[in-house]
């Protein structure tokens, strides 16, 4: 990464843009930016953060774009209207994607893991890093969430680490196609489901991402995932799950309201594993963290050391708290693999279930609206109650013709309980008055960095009695 580069974030606080630009920075390389929720006044502290780490913020005007030697980072999906864009056009500056910039950095690295995956490549990410961390390999992690362990003082939005090291540990991304970009020296595979793109096209993107690697770490429970690696000419080849067969297999499993512990099979050995964060999912997330971490050389009693203390990433089963006996959860859960998992999660558990979802976008709606539904009446019974509002919708020309209501509906139809009220304030005012003791809240969303927000003023609201807003 060479250090007489200047990057002009376009959206520098969004989850995946600020992480990459504290890494490029610390590359070397001259960074700024600007962000809609800073020309609106929202989210002031991470702006406040950015700006005390010598990153220049401009209105979203083009204000900060002045020489054609900048490079603007900015999604493809951003029209050339937006004034940055439109002012580095007129500029003749160089344009880059994140996952292009993250690409290239991870490309160049000596030594690369790269967690894929439809559902819990984050929290993968946060596992791998956090035990190469402590095992005193010094990786730099490229996250798109806050990484509990690693929040500090000085780090207070943790969603990525640098460090001094030859070792880079990164999710990677097949919504927009851009895993193809990546080469590891280890691909992690942790489930192939519906989520952005068809099931067709995800074969074909983990496929060859797998195929490049040389060494595969895979859901041995998945039977996409086992589908692909046996049409595919992967170097060395590592599983982990459930059922008998995987190489590192969990037995002997006891869920807890907020943790775990199993027995992990490696060959003949067994190992005790014991974790902070709950549910069956978590501990293929486990499994899959270890096998990763082993395959760098990792003694496996060190990585087991090591998961028991991870913390969990912010907004994935994240419990904000608990007030009059009922608890507030933050989730990210936003298609259908991962909200089962955190149903199935708290449905493992007694109390009644409310289920708030705000859509990541009337495209999802339209692409797995159906899929979403049945999640939901499938994985809770009469007594929970589901509540969504009206889709994230940052303008554009997105057709919106099918919004929350059409999952509602499919959800009713199905025998749930669920409600559509527009708008989302008026959501935590229905949530509140409905709750009661011994309820778990659950707040399910992706693509708004409010939502955490909006679940901090649940809990509230619940201490209170007051309407949540």
């Amino acid at each position: 990464m060479s250090d007489d580069k200047s990057y002009y974030f376009c959206g520098i606080g969004g989850s995946g843009m600020l992480p990459l630009a504290m890494i490029v920075k610390a590359a070397g390389a001259r960074v700024s930016g600007s962000d809609r929720a800073l020309d609106q006044g929202r989210l002031a502290d991470k702006f406040r953060w950015l700006q005390d780490r010598g990153i220049d913020l401009f209105q979203q005007d083009g204000s900060g774009l002045t020489d054609s030697s900048q490079i603007l980072i900015a999604s493809a999906a951003i029209e050339d209207s937006v004034p940055d864009v439109a002012r580095a056009i007129e500029l003749g500056c160089k344009r880059m994607t994140r996952a292009e910039l993250l690409a290239e950095h991870f490309n160049e690295v000596a030594h690369s893991i790269a967690v894929g995956g439809t559902s819990g490549k984050s929290t993968v990410t946060g596992m791998v890093g956090w035990i190469l961390t402590e095992a005193g390999y010094d990786p730099t992690i490229m996250n798109g969430a806050v990484m509990k362990n690693f929040v500090d003082v000085d780090a207070p939005f943790a969603s990525s680490r640098v460090g001094a090291g030859t070792l880079m540990v990164s999710e990677v991304d097949e919504s927009d196609g851009s895993i193809a970009l990546f080469n590891p020296d280890i691909a992690v595979l942790n489930n192939v489901s519906l989520d952005h793109k068809s099931l067709e096209e995800l074969r074909i993107l983990f496929g060859d991402f797998i195929a490049k690697s040389r060494h595969a770490i895979w859901n041995f429970d998945d039977a996409e995932s086992r589908s692909l690696v046996g049409s595919r000419n992967a170097v060395k080849t590592s599983s982990f799950g459930f059922s008998l067969g995987a190489d590192y297999q969990a037995l002997q499993v006891h869920e807890e309201s907020f943790g775990s512990t199993f027995v992990m099979r490696i060959g003949k050995s067994d190992y005790q594993v014991t974790l902070q964060v709950p549910g069956k999912h978590n501990i293929a997330n486990a499994l899959a963290a270890i096998a990763t971490t082993c395959a760098m050389g990792v003694p496996v009693e060190h990585a087991i050391r090591a998961i028991g203390a991870f913390q969990g990433l912010a907004r994935r089963f994240d419990i904000v708290g608990m007030a009059n006996d009922i608890t507030v959860i933050d989730d990210f859960g936003h298609n259908p693999d991962k909200i089962a998992a955190t149903l199935r999660t708290l449905k493992a558990f007694s109390g009644r279930v409310i289920a708030f979802f705000q859509p990541h976008g009337f495209g999802p709606i339209k692409k797995m609206g159906a899929e979403l539904a049945a999640v939901f009446a499938e994985n809770l019974d009469d007594k929970d109650r589901v509540i969504l509002c009206d889709p994230v919708y940052f303008g554009g020309t997105v057709d919106r013709s099918l919004g929350s209501d059409s999952i509602v509906e499919a959800i009713r139809a199905a025998g749930g309980t669920a409600e559509h009220i527009s708008a989302r304030a008026d959501c935590g005012d229905r949530i509140v008055e409905i709750a009661k003791s011994g309820d778990r809240i659950v707040i399910m969303g992706a693509r708004d960095d409010t939502l955490h927000i909006f679940a901090h003023s649940i809990l509230a609201a619940v201490a209170d009695k007051q309407p949540a807003h």
